[in-house]
């Protein structure tokens, strides 16, 4: 077969009477085949990747050698090895979407029950299904076909990359492919190569439909696992680089993505993995006050450390950013923590008299100086 598949690729012209070129062995494995095949098949015939564009008049029949007959074989056998990929199987997938007026069991026409079990268990090089092709080429008619006839395990198969036909529909905000995987069931707890579940795609996004959709109640779903629990839903789930989708949307800035994870049972006070930061720690890095008031308004924890015992406002003292750093002391900040190093915040205040006039060092004055405890 890899001998024969080669002939799929090349594309030959021949001159038919009238002047008229047609191509041969063309063939496309690919979703993108609805737009690429020229031409349009015969009234009453499907097309197939066999066909060929005959003359007016037809020349004499010839009679063919047995070796000619068996190269003949072998080429039709290549052109037919990804047949999936041909016009007359996409238009006959594209069927399956539309209300059907006939018999319900029925195939579609021109297409047998073998051929169409072939079409929607098909896995490409890259290890794309035809769900996954459907998705990445917007074509929901074929996608809700395969979303309906498949069962929940072949709708999870993850490509090359990781990535779930659900990872792909919220990367490109496809809402009706989400909400229809979502009602059969499918997990949202798959990671893609770089750790990302669906839920975090849509976080990066700054989707609030999608993430809306991800977050809906599994209750109100067709669920083939009604034993499911919120849980699933993983909400403090990391990637690779630590994160969690509340982190995500804090590094955002979305408010509203903010507040819908909260309400969803999102861990206020979670902390990164690799360096232990708090969402309220991401806020006053990046100089937030809205955030940075918003999360202690809901009730992060003011003074949460990371792992090197650095706390908000170590961090917004380093930053010299006074407007944070007076947010976080009237909220209650303890500026007498020590991190790691051994520093309070008055210590990386370093002689910013900003700074210093929110963190006073004691109330005990000599001479008008405050007294500094030394160990």
């Amino acid at each position: 077969m890899s001998g024969s598949r080669g002939c799929c690729d090349e594309k030959q012209e021949t001159q038919v009477e009238g002047g008229l070129y047609v191509e041969e062995g063309q063939c496309d494995s690919g979703i993108g085949s609805i737009r690429s095949l020229p031409g349009q098949p015969g009234e009453g015939e499907p097309r197939s990747p066999g066909v060929r564009v005959t003359p007016l008049e037809k020349d004499p029949p010839r009679t063919l050698g047995k070796e000619e007959e068996e190269e003949d074989a072998l080429e039709a056998e290549g052109r037919l090895d990804s047949s999936y990929g041909s016009s007359s199987l996409i238009e006959a997938l594209q069927g399956l979407g539309e209300p059907e007026e006939e018999e319900e069991d029925a195939a579609p026409k021109g297409l047998s029950q073998q051929q169409l079990e072939a079409a929607l268990t098909y896995i490409s090089e890259d290890g794309d299904t035809l769900l996954h092709l459907a998705v990445i080429h917007c074509v929901p008619a074929v996608a809700l076909c395969c979303i309906a006839q498949l069962p929940r395990e072949v709708l999870e198969i993850q490509n090359d990359l990781f990535q779930t036909p659900l990872h792909l529909a919220v990367y490109l905000e496809q809402l009706s492919m989400v909400q229809a995987l979502i009602l059969k069931g499918v997990s949202r707890a798959l990671q893609d190569r770089n750790g990302n579940t669906p839920l975090h795609l849509a976080c990066e996004q700054q989707s609030l439909e999608c993430t809306r959709q991800l977050l809906q109640e599994l209750a109100a779903s067709e669920s083939t696992e009604p034993d499911r629990t919120p849980q699933d839903l993983h909400l403090h789930l990391q990637n690779w680089h630590g994160l969690t989708c509340l982190h995500i949307s804090t590094m955002k800035g979305n408010l509203q993505l903010m507040a819908l994870l909260l309400r969803s049972g999102a861990n206020i006070n979670v902390q990164e993995g690799t360096s232990g930061k708090t969402p309220l720690h991401l806020a006053v890095e990046r100089h937030d006050r809205a955030a940075v008031g918003y999360l202690l308004r809901k009730g992060a924890q003011v003074d949460a450390q990371m792992y090197n015992g650095c706390t908000p406002l170590h961090l917004a003292v380093g930053r010299k950013d006074a407007a944070v750093a007076g947010l976080l002391c009237h909220s209650g900040a303890d500026t007498l923590l020590r991190n790691m190093e051994d520093e309070t915040a008055q210590d990386l205040a370093d002689g910013n008299d900003d700074l210093l006039a929110l963190l006073p060092f004691d109330d005990l004055k000599i001479s008008g100086k405050p007294v500094v405890c030394s160990d």
